[in-house]
Order: C-alpha cells, then sequence, then structure tokens
C-alpha cells in the first residue's frame, strides 16, 4: 500500500484586505466640474430663452379687466360671481385649503376660508371685507371660495 503523504502548508505572502484606490489626476477632476457646470448653465440659458423673460423680471401681471385700489380689487363686475360673504379678513387657512379666511363673528366653524387666482389678498388683512367669488370643493373647509372681488366695507 502506498502511504500518502499530507500535503505540506505553503506559505503565500500576505495580502491587505483593503487596497488604495488608483490615484486619479486632478486633471480629469476639474474637467468633469466644468463639463456639469456647462450642462447646468446651458440648462438655465435654454429655459430663459424658451420664456422671452428676463432676469429677475416678472412680478404680479394684472389679469384683463381687473382693477386694484386701496380699497377694491378683482374683476369689475361683482355679478360675474354667484357667492358673496363679509368679515374680517384674517390670514391663514385651514389644513392645506385657504390662504386666508374670513371672520364672521360667528365662531371658527363658520368661518369662509379663501384663495384668489386673481387677487393679491395681503393688502386686505386686518381690515372688514366684502368678497365675491366661486364656491369650490374643500376636504376640510366648511366653506372654502375662490375670490375674484374684495372690497373694504369699512
Amino acid at each position: 500500500m502506498e502511504q500518502k503523504t499530507p500535503p505540506s502548508p505553503m506559505l503565500t505572502p500576505k495580502q491587505d484586505l483593503v487596497k488604495e484606490f488608483p490615484k486619479k489626476s486632478p486633471k480629469g477632476t476639474v474637467l468633469m466640474a466644468l463639463a456639469a457646470f456647462l450642462v447646468v448653465a446651458g440648462g438655465v440659458a435654454t429655459g430663459y430663452f424658451l420664456s422671452g423673460q428676463t432676469l429677475g423680471g416678472g412680478g404680479k401681471e394684472a389679469v384683463p379687466g381687473t382693477t386694484t385700489t386701496a380699497t377694491e380689487a378683482g374683476l369689475t363686475d361683482e355679478s360675474t360671481f354667484r357667492d358673496s360673504a363679509e368679515g374680517k379678513l384674517v390670514e391663514g387657512g385651514i389644513e392645506g385649503e385657504g390662504t386666508h379666511h374670513l371672520d364672521r363673528d360667528l365662531g371658527p366653524d363658520k368661518y369662509v376660508y379663501l384663495t384668489s387666482t386673481v387677487i393679491d389678498l395681503e393688502a386686505f388683512v386686518g381690515k372688514k371685507v366684502t368678497v365675491w367669488g366661486e364656491t369650490i370643493a374643500a376636504k376640510r373647509a366648511g366653506w372654502l371660495m375662490d375670490v375674484g372681488k374684495i372690497k373694504v366695507s369699512e
């Protein structure tokens, strides 16, 4: 019978588990940053030219057929609106519905929550006003109105 000899352990050089990353040239990093900047700048320039606007311009443009004075704002014809309400204009909606509300001195459950696509309501906060508009569907507010005209009452 043949005798088998156990294999002799071979000594292998110890290898590190963590290896160093290969060195990259700073030239490649600078080129990559420059390319990213050019892509972003090109996107901004394209948006600017396609919009036809000037930088920093804009602001709110008046809607045709509206007036804005210290005591009144919105569409001139009150008969175009089905709903109206009167009260003190206060900033704040309810759970994301409305930007302002009318306090009609009937308690919080009787507030009229307001939003407007035509008027900047901020100029009338704290004043007793009459608003004309359209009632819109709401999930939280008892009454949510899109205001088309506002007039200071007192």
